[in-house]
């Protein structure tokens, strides 16, 4: 119905419809809500750890962690004698690791692997078992 065919007796129906669609926006505000309410925050991830943490957390051995602290190369924080990590930066610095974006399959692994300079495919080693 538009605005220009509306009439004064049209008028319940009209405020009928926009009360159906309020109650629809409404649902749909609540649902939205709840599912923001459920999932876990940054500002929640923002976890200050201590070295043994953060060693637990990245399963990661002590001098490992040591080493990645004297080349600078994890993000952390030296508070006097101890350092301070964050779990978010922690899992952004895991995260920036990665050399695919996906895990190569059996059959990509192997081929990658046969392309490999001084392999000795198949075909070399039996050439070798013959010349004995």
């Amino acid at each position: 119905m538009t605005t220009e065919e509306m009439t004064f007796n049209d008028l319940p129906k009209a405020v009928a419809q926009l009360l159906d669609k309020i109650s629809g926006l409404e649902l749909s505000f609540n649902r939205l809500y709840e599912d923001i309410k459920k999932s876990p925050s940054r500002a929640s991830e923002h976890i200050p750890m201590n070295i043994d943490e953060a060693c637990e957390f990245l399963k990661m051995k002590k001098g490992t962690m040591y080493y990645h602290l004297h080349n600078r190369s994890i993000p952390a924080t030296k508070k006097g004698k101890s350092y301070i990590f964050f779990k978010d930066e922690l899992i952004k610095w895991a995260e920036s690791g990665r050399t695919t974006d996906v895990p190569l399959t059996p059959e990509e692994t192997n081929l990658a692997l046969s392309k490999r300079v001084g392999k000795n495919t198949q075909t070399d080693i039996s050439k070798l078992l013959r010349k004995k």
